[in-house]
């Protein structure tokens, strides 16, 4: 290596090292810490409320609102006995899971053959292949309603988990395809190409090479998917018949009629709620990560 490479070289990493040390000094400020604790503070006040609500007698919850818990408690498990013995939520909740987990898993699987195929197989067209599918994100759901259900219908599918499942995987697999092959174009070429040295094909590239690097960028969208899913009452309520609904589209209905029985909403929410926590807050440390894939160039 010449010189003048090499004092270029030197330059290079002392940028990217000089960066990446402004960047943690400003994550690390006081100041910053400060404003990340009142974020935080900010968004758990509504999640307490949620939960100090749905533990609180109806009327109470009917003549005052939940901050007055403090001053006068008085909390019951009435409201969840409710959410749980006279309405389907027990069965909603796990068709949540039979709905979310499928689709999570059929995008994924999709979108990680078409972004290898994207980033490190050359053919005709590519680009702009890969532009068209990242311009699929904007167009909205709701215009593809009516179109899906009539295609659904003709098939015979229509009020099953298959046309859950197709919608979520239709609706899903642009962000996959981006994502997962932002992450792949990071990896070292020279990795590929002395894999394909030692005389391995697209096949065993991908799945002894590829595959374990890419845990965080497949973790990150397996979180952003299954909120998603989870939390979806548009594609349920279109798609999914009754006996097929999840829990977003029993809790909808727990109000009953003009809204008689509304504080129910509070336990049914909180039962909804904790299995999207548990998953985002166990898998947490992949999503930023994968989130971020291919934004930064050093």
């Amino acid at each position: 290596m010449s010189l003048d490479s090499s004092v270029g070289v030197q330059r290079k990493l002392t940028r990217k090292e000089q960066r990446q040390a402004d960047s943690k000094t400003r994550l690390s400020s006081p100041a910053a810490s400060a404003f990340a604790v009142l974020i935080a503070v900010v968004w758990t006040i509504p999640t307490a409320g949620l939960l100090i609500t749905s533990f609180r007698p109806s009327g109470d919850v009917r003549k005052s609102g939940w901050w007055t818990a403090f001053a006068n408690p008085s909390f019951t498990l009435d409201n969840y006995v409710d959410v749980f013995g006279t309405s389907n939520v027990a069965n909603s909740f796990f068709n949540s899971f039979i709905i979310t987990i499928p689709a999570v898993l059929i995008p994924i699987m999709l979108a990680l053959l078409a972004a290898y195929a994207f980033a490190w197989i050359d053919f005709k067209g590519r680009s702009f292949l890969f532009a068209f599918v990242f311009a699929l994100q904007i167009v909205p759901i709701q215009v593809t309603l009516i179109p899906l259900l009539s295609q659904y219908v003709q098939w015979g599918l229509d009020g099953t988990y298959w046309t859950v499942w197709l919608s979520h995987t239709i609706f899903g697999l642009p962000l996959a395809i981006f994502l997962l092959h932002n992450f792949m174009k990071e990896i070292p070429r020279s990795l590929i190409e002395a894999a394909r040295v030692d005389g391995a094909g697209h096949v065993r590239v991908f799945f002894q090479v590829l595959m374990p690097l890419l845990v965080p960028a497949i973790a990150s969208f397996a979180i952003f998917q299954f909120l998603w899913v989870w939390n979806d009452l548009l594609v349920a309520l279109v798609f999914a018949g009754p006996e097929y609904s999840p829990i977003t589209r029993v809790i909808a209905t727990l109000a009953g009629s003009f809204g008689s029985r509304w504080y129910l909403l509070a336990a049914g929410a909180f039962v909804s709620m904790v299995v999207p926590m548990v998953v985002f807050f166990s898998l947490q440390r992949y999503f930023v990560r994968g989130m971020l894939a291919g934004g930064v160039k050093g």
